[in-house]
């Protein structure tokens, strides 16, 4: 088992354990389906991957249950916004 999803700051991040595991299971999808990951990992776990993505504040569920991405600063580069709601 992955040592973050232990701890109660993951949970709290995200506002709930429902929203957590909704949030892993789509952002999994997406990844499967071949989204690119939005943060570099030593990890070639999908799951992991999730994982530091939420723990960097990458991704979050909107108020419909919707898998975001947090948009960067102007001029500080970063992935191009993607297209989740098909998921």
């Amino acid at each position: 088992m992955i040592d973050e999803l232990r701890e109660e700051a993951i949970v709290n991040k995200v506002g709930g354990r429902f929203k957590l595991s909704t949030l892993i299971q789509k952002r999994l999808v997406a990844l499967v389906r071949g989204s690119r990951p939005l943060v570099d990992s030593q990890s070639d776990s999908k799951l992991q991957i999730v994982i530091d993505e939420i723990m960097q504040d990458k991704i979050y569920l909107d108020t419909s249950g919707n898998v975001k991405i947090r948009e960067t600063p102007e001029g500080h580069g970063g992935p191009p916004e993607l297209d989740l709601s098909a998921l």
